[in-house]
């Protein structure tokens, strides 16, 4: 699985050997939607409350005499059927969204999603982001000659969830540089996750040799 490298100015800086273990295993669709979900689900912080009619203020008087006044009876102002009473069947914080992911699964649908990015060709490689100090208009350059070098005129115009860079390391030089990409995102390779990888078209590939060396770890040493 040899790929090519690409340096900043579209030029070709040699190849990478991919290891299939990583970026070669057959996709899994059942086994991704079960991450995905279980990752949405745990992503949920399950805040949202609302009051039943045993937890509003007021309620204490019967709001009028049971029989002649030609109104229906009522007993409490906590009714749900009153303005300001209890909410039937609402949101409650006690809820647990919560789903286990194995460690296994996690790892093998990792390799899954990457496999099919990288056999849809929506996986760049790039030998390494290089910015001498932060700036928006030479990371929207490099964008745009990394489109054309490839031939993924999207990369530079697609308006949402264009391309997710995932880093070796820290770096808050081109993370800067990319953070006014509203179609754009930056991860470390420790990070990255199925979800991210889905959620964005391209994945760019930056310091490649430490992003495999990570990727490869993450995979094989969970998948034993």
């Amino acid at each position: 699985m040899n790929t090519t490298i690409y340096k900043q100015d579209g030029s070709k800086g040699g190849s990478i050997q991919l290891p299939e273990t990583v970026f070669g295993v057959p996709f899994n669709p059942d086994l991704v939607h079960e991450v995905v979900v279980a990752m949405q689900a745990n992503a949920r912080a399950g805040t949202a409350h609302t009051k039943d009619r045993s937890e509003v203020a007021g309620g204490g008087k019967k709001p009028w005499r049971q029989k002649g006044t030609g109104r229906a009876r009522h007993g409490s102002r906590r009714s749900p059927i009153w303005t300001g009473g209890g909410v039937t069947f609402g949101p409650r914080n006690e809820k647990d969204f919560s789903k286990k992911i194995n460690k296994k699964v996690r790892a093998k649908a990792l390799a899954s999603v990457l496999s099919k990015k990288y056999s849809d060709g929506e996986v760049v490689v790039v030998e390494k982001f290089d910015f001498a100090e932060p700036k928006t208009a030479a990371a929207k350059q490099v964008l745009h000659v990394l489109a054309k070098v490839t031939e993924h005129a999207d990369l530079a115009t697609k308006r949402k969830n264009a391309a997710l860079i995932v880093l070796g390391s820290r770096d808050l030089t081109t993370e800067k540089s990319f953070r006014n990409f509203g179609n754009v995102a930056v991860v470390q390779a420790k990070d990255v996750n199925p979800v991210d990888l889905l959620t964005y078209k391209y994945v760019l590939v930056s310091d490649p040799e430490t992003v495999v060396e990570i990727l490869t770890a993450r995979v094989s040493t969970l998948t034993k």
